[in-house]
């Protein structure tokens, strides 16, 4: 039995125009050569007539002045960048000059440019009786198939009317801040590196639970004071940039709305992008509310799972996250803890759905295999669709399998409510399949979600289409765990 699938007919599609402004430097390309050509780039500013500058200015702040807030303060920033480049380049400079060689280091980035994808759902504070708002992370891939991550706003009703807000027109990212580390992580990381645990254990073991950069670089030059009697110092050292360069904040200005603030790659190991945000409203033993999102950090050729923090989508923290069952794609959190235990789905074998149980929410040593594909539609592997969702019947997974022509489909799983590792039931065929009119696009054949959530009994599924756009679904809660296969009688 498969059960009511509601076509909201709401999608949102990639917009071209949504475009942010980032620091440009000819001959440092994200591809291509790496020698700057700041310096003649520089020069030429400086030699052209001041009416050419005028004239220039002029055709910008047409072209340009309606897409972006604050762009003179962008070309403000981008030239103070490079001006030291040439000594004496900034006497006696006009502003309108200054402000052409600010643009000349600028470009627009269309954040949506090829795709707009794998969304995220959860619900917000706020509403009123019979509604709710809710906030849906959308990926965006852009030039070069780097991917970031973007926010769109609406709310639901207690019937399951859904409406989508228009996104706010500019898209603003934020620069990315020193955070505090934690401890328990860089033990892990270097751990899972092999490396020297001595060396380890003497830069970490005198820093508390949190630490900042001013307190590694202490340790980090008192091990480097022992190079003559410790071997592998600089190994070591290598190591532990490398994982703090991973942990970073960022804030957005409160002038910018949630749709409007864009989750840009800003650390080496997410430097190609920020994949599959799943995004869970977590609920602590005390009460407190944060939201977590896990998400794929990709460097052009490594892949690793890092999480996000966020109690008002304003402010975020990231930091990498280590251990057996947190390696590839697709962790996703559990709301709240189990028995005083974090817990998670995992796929860290690429191929079969597993469970991890964790003191730490950022350290996942082990986890247990809890389904194996063995139908038609999954043949190829498994996989989860975001964090589960708690009902009086158990925990509500969706999953995603992938079977011949690499086809991905939508099913679900039932877990224990105190045994999470326990099946209890599942859906005998998939609840979504890519449709005639929704098969062509970015990557075909394929319907795929990062988070659903409920509101009463109805479950509000946004996915992923052809990794193109975005559709959202609905569906009764009870009439979906009453479709599945149950393992032992209900």
């Amino acid at each position: 039995m498969i059960p009511t699938i509601t076509d909201t007919g709401l999608t949102m599609h990639p917009d071209h125009t949504r475009v942010v402004t980032r620091l440009f430097v000819a001959g440092r390309e994200d591809v291509g050569p790496d020698e700057s050509r700041a310096t003649p780039v520089l020069l030429r500013v400086l030699e052209l007539e001041e009416h050419e500058v005028d004239a220039a200015m002029r055709d910008l702040e047409e072209r340009f002045g309606a897409r972006h807030r604050a762009l003179h303060e962008t070309f403000r920033e981008h030239a103070e960048m490079v001006i030291d480049r040439v000594e004496g380049a900034a006497d006696n400079m006009s502003d309108a000059r200054l402000m052409l060689l600010g643009a000349a280091f600028t470009h627009e980035y269309a954040i949506e440019g090829a795709a707009l994808c794998n969304p995220s759902g959860v619900l917000f504070p706020g509403g009123g009786d019979g509604y709710a708002p809710f906030i849906i992370s959308v990926r965006g891939i852009g030039e070069g198939h780097r991917s970031s991550i973007g926010f769109r706003t609406g709310t639901v009703t207690t019937g399951g009317a859904i409406t989508l807000d228009a996104p706010a027109p500019f898209p603003v990212i934020a620069l990315a801040q020193p955070t505090l580390h934690h401890c328990s992580v860089f033990h892990a990381k270097l751990a899972e590196l092999d490396d020297d645990r001595g060396n380890a254990a003497f830069v970490l073991d005198p820093l508390a639970a949190r630490f900042d950069d001013v307190q590694l670089t202490e340790r980090i030059d008192a091990l480097s004071a022992h190079i003559e009697t410790r071997g592998n110092t600089a190994v070591t050292i290598s190591n532990l940039h490398h994982v703090a360069s991973s942990s970073y904040r960022v804030e957005f200005p409160s002038t910018a709305s949630i749709s409007e603030r864009v989750l840009w790659p800003q650390s080496p190991a997410e430097h190609h992008g920020m994949e599959d945000a799943r995004f869970v409203r977590f609920t602590d033993d005390d009460g407190k509310v944060t939201y977590y999102a896990t998400y794929t950090a990709f460097d052009g050729v490594n892949i690793a799972q890092h999480l996000l923090e966020t109690h008002d989508f304003r402010s975020f923290e990231m930091s990498p996250m280590a251990g057996a069952a947190a390696r590839g794609k697709g962790l996703a959190l559990f709301p709240r803890k189990v028995h005083g235990r974090f817990v998670a789905l995992s796929r860290s074998d690429r191929e079969n759905n597993a469970i991890a149980f964790s003191d730490d929410m950022r350290c996942w040593q082990t986890s247990e295999q809890i389904q194996t594909p063995t139908r038609p539609w999954e043949l190829l592997q498994l996989g989860n669709c975001g964090s589960p969702i708690e009902t009086e019947a158990g925990w509500l997974v969706l999953t995603h399998g992938v079977g011949a022509m690499r086809t991905y489909t939508l099913g679900v799983l039932l877990l224990d409510l105190n045994e999470p590792q326990r099946v209890i039931a599942s859906s005998d065929l998939p609840i979504i399949s890519p449709p005639e009119d929704h098969r062509d696009g970015y990557v075909p054949n394929v319907v795929y979600s990062c988070g659903a959530f409920a509101h009463g009994d109805v479950l509000v599924l946004p996915y992923g289409v052809a990794d193109q756009s975005i559709a959202v679904a609905t569906l009764s809660i009870r009439e979906l765990l009453a479709s599945l296969r149950y393992s032992t009688p209900t």
